[in-house]
């Protein structure tokens, strides 16, 4: 039986690698998709990688994932400090949720050090560039050995 894992990304996630690489680096969204997807080759999980700048569109796959998904790893970038939505969507979620941030939001401006999504993640990424999203698959499937 497989473990599927939800990878979902927020709005201008789409633009990784394009937009402020100085910040974000200048690997896209699609070479950290081919990461993750390498990083499970011979295990018991399978993906769905998901990226919109829609709110209601993330909130739309995370109640899909409390029907089918292990765990959600989430990056919901500029979401994350603002949408309450999403906070009571994840709620709702009853695995784990691993919340990864590419930038380091702590120490970055301050309306970024506030995080809704870090009320329901059991576990943060933030800071370790892209590497962070394979920080948090490796975590999940260290939790299910």
């Amino acid at each position: 039986m497989t473990k599927l894992v939800y990878i979902l990304n927020g709005p201008n996630l789409n633009l990784l690698g394009k937009r402020q690489p100085d910040i974000y680096g200048n690997e896209t969204l699609s070479s950290v998709e081919k990461q993750c997807r390498r990083l499970i080759v011979g295990t018991e999980f399978r993906l769905k990688f998901k990226q919109s700048n829609a709110e209601y569109q993330l909130i739309d796959w995370i109640h899909e994932a409390r029907q089918e998904a292990h765990a959600i790893i989430i990056n919901a970038a500029g979401y994350t400090h603002t949408s309450i939505a999403i906070l009571d969507a994840l709620n709702t979620f009853d695995g784990t949720v691993i919340e990864v941030h590419i930038s380091d939001i702590k120490v970055r401006e301050k309306f970024r050090h506030h995080s809704y999504i870090s009320l329901r993640a059991d576990e943060e990424v933030i800071g370790k560039g892209t590497n962070g999203y394979l920080i948090a698959l490796q975590s999940i499937i260290k939790k299910s050995i």
